[in-house]
């Protein structure tokens, strides 16, 4: 089972001053349609990250102590990126369940949808 919060959870967490990792797995392009705004986003193409691995990750995402909210456009590519990361160590990721096309419908429209 892979671990998830919702995207209203990630709304609330958002708007906190938790310490964790947004990680976008989408493609640069998407990134054009539909955006969130934080200064924990970080954007690493789940293309990048099966081309160069670990390697592809910023220093701050590869301490596998880190907690890490993945989400893509549906929810279906951080799924496996939050099974990947599990798989090589990491204890603290979860899966953003709908993605950011949820979080549009859901929790803000201005977000974008695509």
């Amino acid at each position: 089972m892979i671990p998830e919060i919702t995207t209203t959870d990630l709304a609330a967490k958002l708007n906190s001053d938790e310490k964790f990792i947004l990680l976008d797995v989408r493609e640069l392009d998407e990134l054009n349609y539909a955006k969130l705004t934080d200064s924990r986003l970080e954007v690493t193409p789940m293309s990048r990250l099966a081309e160069e691995g670990l390697n592809a990750l910023s220093e701050s995402a590869k301490s596998q102590d880190a907690t890490i909210y993945v989400m893509c456009h549906h929810g279906n590519r951080s799924a496996q990126v939050t099974a990947w990361l599990a798989q090589q160590g990491w204890k603290n990721v979860f899966n953003v369940a709908g993605g950011i096309d949820d979080y549009a419908r859901r929790v803000d429209s201005s977000v974008g949808r695509y």
